[in-house]
């Protein structure tokens, strides 16, 4: 159950960082882990593997 939830705020925080990225090209992720440019891709990678699973998750419920 924990994990869903997270997977789930994991995956608003993306649909947010989209919705930032298209309106005002301004990029969350970018902005707060670019002090460890390693670090964004690893975030970006663990958001879109959270999304796939909040995806499925709910969905069979």
């Amino acid at each position: 159950m924990a994990l869903k939830r997270i997977a789930l705020f994991l995956a608003l925080l993306g649909g947010i960082n989209w919705g930032l990225v298209g309106a005002f090209k301004f990029d969350l992720v970018t902005f707060a882990f670019g002090f460890v440019p390693m670090l964004v891709p690893i975030v970006q990678i663990i958001i879109g593997i959270a999304a796939c699973y909040a995806m499925f998750a709910y969905m069979i419920k």
